[in-house]
C-alpha cells in the first residue's frame, strides 16, 4: 500500500497471556514486531499486558483501537478451552463469533481427517474479520479493523507479519546511525540534548554498557532521513569532542 510520508502513523501491542505476567514465558514478539512496524513506517507507541480474561483483553483492545491507527494482539488464538482472544474482542466489538469459511477449507486441508472439534476452534473469527495468512502452521490470524490478532508462538508471529509486508499504510521508514563513546552517560547528557533540541525530526537513544571493567555508552539516532542522520551523527560526533569525550562513527 502506498505510504504517507507527511503523516506518522502508529501502532500498539497488547501482548495475552497469564504466562507471560506469571514469568513462566517471556515475550519474544515486541522487540520483533517493533523492528517490523518500523520497515513499514509505523511507529510502535504502547505496549500493554494483559491476563486471559475476557473483560481485560476486551478494554484493552478497545482502548488502544481508538487511540492508535493499528493494534496487534499477541496470545490466546489456539485450539484449547483457554484461547479467549477471539471471543473477547468480538464481545468487545459487539459482534458475534463465527466459523470463517476460508479458514475451516485451510485447516481441513492441512489436518485432512485429523481436523478435530478443537483445531476447528482456530477457524472462529469475529463476524466480518479477514485473514491473516500463516505460512508456518497454516492456522490463520485475524484482521478486523485496525486490530491484528496474531499466534503468541514467535516464529508463527513473525511469518503472519511477514504476509503483511507492504500492505499497510504506513509512512517513512525510520532509520538508525550510532555513535559510541568509552563515557559515562550523565558526561554527555548536556551534549546529547543539546544536539537532539538542535535537530528536528532527530530522536537520540543513550544505551549505557559495561566491559572490560570500563563504561561506555551507545548514542542511536533515529530519523526518516539518511542524509539527515549522517549530517547529525557528524555533528554530535563533533560536540562530544568539544566536551573532551573521544567517540567513533557506530556503535562500540
Amino acid at each position: 500500500m502506498a505510504s504517507s510520508p507527511e503523516r506518522i502513523w502508529t501502532a500498539a501491542l497488547l501482548i495475552i497471556g497469564d504466562e507471560i505476567l506469571s514469568g513462566r514465558t517471556q515475550d519474544a514478539n515486541l522487540a520483533y514486531l517493533a523492528k517490523w512496524l518500523q520497515v513499514q513506517g509505523i511507529r510502535l507507541k504502547e505496549v500493554r499486558v494483559v491476563t486471559d480474561e475476557m473483560d481485560a483483553i476486551g478494554n484493552g483492545v478497545t482502548a488502544l483501537a481508538a487511540a492508535y491507527d493499528y493494534v496487534f494482539t499477541t496470545g490466546g488464538i489456539g485450539p484449547t478451552h483457554d484461547d479467549i482472544t477471539v471471543d473477547a474482542i468480538a464481545a468487545a466489538l459487539g459482534v458475534p463469533v463465527v466459523v470463517h469459511p476460508r479458514a475451516r477449507e485451510i485447516l481441513a486441508g492441512y489436518y485432512g481427517d485429523k481436523l478435530t472439534d478443537a483445531r476447528l476452534r482456530m477457524a472462529r473469527v469475529p463476524e466480518g474479520a479477514e485473514l491473516i495468512d500463516n505460512p508456518r502452521t497454516m492456522a490463520p490470524g485475524i484482521r478486523i479493523g485496525n486490530i491484528f490478532i496474531m499466534a503468541g508462538v514467535p516464529v508463527i508471529t513473525q511469518g503472519m507479519l511477514a504476509s503483511l509486508d507492504g500492505k499497510l499504510e504506513g509512512g517513512l521508514p525510520v532509520l538508525s546511525r550510532s555513535v559510541g563513546a568509552w563515557t559515562q552517560e550523565s558526561a554527555a547528557a548536556a551534549t546529547l540534548l543539546a544536539v537532539e533540541k538542535a535537530n528536528p525530526g532527530v530522536q537520540i537513544g543513550s544505551y549505557p554498557f559495561w566491559r572490560q571493567g570500563k563504561t561506555g555508552a551507545n548514542f542511536v539516532l533515529r530519523s526518516t532521513s539518511d542524509d539527515q542522520l549522517a549530517a547529525v551523527a557528524a555533528q554530535l560526533m563533533a560536540a562530544l569532542q568539544e566536551a573532551g569525550i573521544e567517540s567513533v562513527d557506530g556503535e562500540i
